[in-house]
């Protein structure tokens, strides 16, 4: 039965719009063409320029958040994905802590917990498109183009999570959120390897791949060629993105393997694989929705309040200077602590920086990895539960959830904290070498893309036997 907190969308939940769950099984291709529809409508709102604006921009102060946050400056998708994940994060910790009541494996229950997180998804597109108009990040407006622009803004959220609960739903194939994330990782990553604009303030093209090259027709030196200054995107960081690459790729293989064998069909047995990184990559984009908004929230509290940095309070948030461009920057208090280090340069000028930055990413990685165990149903007790309800059990104990929860509390704590130790690392630690699309956005590629793998493999193995389909729980 829904606790009183979700009682109360209950009656909202009849005009909340809603995407149907198929009433028959979809196939892959389907699942495929539905996927790609989704990915084609985004990149659209991606490209699409608000009224009277022009997308994109040099001094875009949240330019690396953007990437994790699939959204573009200017454009139908100025918001991307944040106040989406951002509801998700708000009730989930509720959740997780027990401060709404809500079970669920009870239908009712999710139905409601559905309902009211695209509400509050809804409230916070209206709060952060209020938040960008007033705070002026689209200079001064008439009334109407500022109505305008709001529900703009309103409308393509409202769009973007309906498409995300398309996928999510059976339509497609994994997660709407992921793949506009992955979308917004590649291109940044192809735009910093080839992007052949300029030149820059260094006479050399943006794309690191191109000004090698120049670098070597100029005959420079080695550390020139390397690194550039302005922060542009230089051979170090391509050099650091492949192997960031290659170690999440190692370290999304790491995995402990339980023996399992089937109660009905003796001869059918099998492993249970527990992940490394257990609860994947969900505890680096919480961390990153709460960062951006810490960042976010603060930068419009200092423009409005506290542009002398005066506020003794205001200032434990955030204390902000103008940069020549004209652009706020952080320079103390909390904000300047979430906000990584984006070169080698960087972290050796402000060390302590560096340090309390990836201390914070991996504390609130590992609490982000705890939490989501109970809220995402990745228990011991709840995974127990599964198998046995699927007569699944493990040699040699007795055939009931018991003995398997007490097997899997032995690895699945630890693993969860430990996975949200190295995930926490991997994406601070490759931010300071300057790593392609961010350490969070190839860290959140590499666990998306083998997700995706792993349902297309085991969507074709349910096409070809169907028999297995229950086991795989398709």
């Amino acid at each position: 039965m829904a606790g009183r907190f979700l009682q109360l969308f209950k009656p909202l939940s009849r005009f909340t719009p809603e995407v149907k769950s198929p009433e028959r099984r979809v196939g892959l291709n389907e699942k495929l063409f539905w996927t790609g529809i989704a990915l084609v409508l985004y990149i659209i709102m991606l490209e699409v320029p608000l009224f009277g604006m022009g997308v994109g921009g040099a001094n875009d102060p949240y330019l690396y958040l953007r990437i994790i946050f699939a959204s573009n400056r200017g454009s139908l998708m100025e918001l991307g994905i944040g106040p989406i994940v951002t509801a998700g994060l708000i009730l989930q910790l509720l959740a997780g802590s027990n401060m709404i009541a809500c079970d669920f494996s009870d239908p009712e229950d999710r139905a409601l917990f559905t309902c009211a997180s695209k509400v509050l998804s809804l409230i916070l597109i209206g709060v952060q498109a209020s938040a960008y108009i007033i705070g002026g990040a689209y200079g001064t407006l008439d009334i109407r183009v500022t109505i305008i622009i709001f529900l703009q803004l309103l409308f393509a959220g409202l769009v973007l999570m309906l498409l995300d609960e398309m996928i999510q739903k059976g339509w497609g194939l994994g997660s709407g959120i992921s793949l506009f994330i992955m979308a917004g990782v590649a291109q940044r990553v192809l735009w910093d390897s080839l992007l052949p604009m300029g030149p820059m303030d260094d006479g050399k093209l943006y794309g690191a791949l191109i000004a090698f090259v120049q670098s070597i027709i100029n005959r420079e030196s080695l550390s020139q060629a390397l690194v550039r200054p302005g922060g542009y995107p230089a051979l170090l960081g391509f050099i650091t993105t492949i192997v960031v690459f290659l170690i999440v790729i190692y370290v999304e293989a790491v995995r402990v393997e339980l023996p399992v064998a089937h109660a009905r069909y003796r001869g059918f047995r099998g492993r249970y694989p527990i992940k490394l990184l257990y609860v994947s990559n969900l505890p680096v984009i919480f961390t990153s929705a709460l960062f951006a908004n810490v960042y976010f929230f603060s930068q419009i509290l200092w423009t409005n309040l506290n542009k002398g940095n005066t506020n003794v309070f205001l200032n434990l948030l955030g204390t902000y200077a103008v940069t020549e461009s004209g652009q706020p920057e952080p320079i103390g208090g909390l904000v300047y602590y979430v906000i990584a280090p984006r070169s080698i340069l960087d972290v050796a000028l402000r060390p302590e920086r560096a340090i309390v930055f990836a201390s914070l990413m991996v504390l609130f990685s590992v609490i982000f990895s705890v939490t989501w165990l109970e809220v995402g149903g990745l228990g011991p007790s709840t995974v127990a539960k599964q198998l046995v309800d699927s007569g699944m059990h493990i040699p040699g104990y007795r055939r009931s959830a018991r003995p398997i929860e007490t097997v899997l509390k032995r690895y699945i704590p630890a693993v969860t904290i430990l996975g949200g130790i190295i995930v926490g690392l991997i994406a601070a630690l490759a931010d300071f070498f300057g790593v392609f699309g961010t350490g969070m956005g190839v860290l959140l590629s590499v666990g998306i893309i083998y997700q995706y793998y792993q349902q297309l493999m085991q969507e074709r193995v349910a096409e070809m036997y169907p028999a297995f389909r229950r086991i795989l729980g398709g």
